[in-house]
């Protein structure tokens, strides 16, 4: 070799031992594969299909790459994506569509981490540095709208006086539960207990991911024999006329022929703040009634119990409040 090769093959030795590298076992080392970000995306995708709590949100864990990651440096090798190139190809969707832009970035990053983990890049993406990168995000979030609890016993006398369809009876039952919307309308019959007056939620539509029991009223459990006596051929307590689950569009109808703009979700709220405005009940068993984790870990940790007898009086003195409209 030249003698300008040689110092520059030397100057790149000592940098090497600078950096805490032994020149002779990295020249040993096997040659790095090539893989591209798609290839990489791709196979951390299909390694954490089974995590995901729906198919829903597994397609668009990887749809989000696709449509906004893979066009700018998709083919690139995974090793070579750097910083300036995910600030270029999320800045168009940045403060458009800010949580689509979130998630993305979040994924991106998982594929490099993955990619970091199994050789193919000595680093995770710099996600701080991106982030200082990009425009600041307009914020958007919002409450959902909720019915006054106050308007909350005229509103359910409206809906129990009208015809007994599955979006009503859904609604009623969502309503009477204080649940999410995906739990009320993904309801099963092998979930309920008659006998035990209760409804076990499993894991998986729990978005907590953790199986939650709810005491059924005696109003709940009144509408639920009803419906079971007319309408048990499903293994869905509320199906759509095509044998799936209802949608939340569904439901939202409903409640907007009732004359409300408040949201379906919003009824949570509603439950909500009745229970802290008109009832004794301690802060843990109005929670724990919405399925909701208690944010400090250590107080988690010993607070194990389910509350279920202390919902149960709850949710009955709910129902008691919706239905008791001619003590208003």
């Amino acid at each position: 070799m030249s003698l300008k090769e040689a110092r520059e093959r030397a100057a790149s030795l000592r940098k090497q031992v600078r950096d805490g590298l032994d020149p002779v076992a990295e020249k040993k080392k096997p040659e790095r594969k090539m893989v591209t970000f798609k290839e990489a995306a791709e196979v951390a995708h299909s390694e954490r299909t089974a995590g995901f709590r729906n198919p829903k949100h597994a397609a668009q864990w990887i749809t989000t790459l696709r449509e906004y990651a893979y066009p700018h440096f998709g083919q690139l090798p995974v090793d070579q994506v750097s910083g300036p190139m995910i600030v270029v190809a999320l800045k168009q969707i940045w403060t458009k569509k800010p949580e689509t832009a979130r998630r993305t970035l979040q994924r991106i990053g998982t594929v490099l981490a993955w990619a970091t983990a199994h050789g193919y890049r000595d680093h995770e993406a710099p996600m701080q540095s991106i982030r200082m990168g990009l425009p600041p995000q307009p914020k958007t979030k919002k409450n959902h709208a909720a019915v006054p609890y106050p308007e909350a016993p005229a509103l359910m006398c409206a809906l129990m006086a009208g015809e007994d369809t599955v979006g009503r009876d859904a609604l009623r039952f969502l309503i009477l539960t204080a649940a999410r919307s995906i739990e009320a309308r993904g309801a099963r019959w092998a979930e309920m207990d008659f006998s035990r007056r209760t409804w076990t939620v499993p894991a998986n539509r729990i978005k907590m991911g953790k199986e939650h029991i709810v005491p059924l009223s005696d109003p709940a459990l009144q509408l639920l024999q009803r419906i079971y006596a007319t309408r048990s051929s499903s293994e869905l307590v509320f199906p759509s006329y095509t044998g799936k689950a209802l949608s939340d569009t569904g439901l939202a109808k409903v409640l907007h022929e009732l004359g409300s703009n408040a949201t379906v979700h919003g009824w949570r709220s509603t439950f909500r703040d009745w229970g802290s405005e008109e009832t004794d009940f301690a802060n843990e068993v109005l929670e724990k009634a919405l399925a909701h984790q208690i944010p400090n870990a250590v107080e988690r940790a010993y607070r194990r119990g389910d509350l279920l007898e202390k919902r149960r009086a709850l949710m009955e003195e709910w129902a008691k409040f919706l239905l008791d409209v001619g003590d208003r």
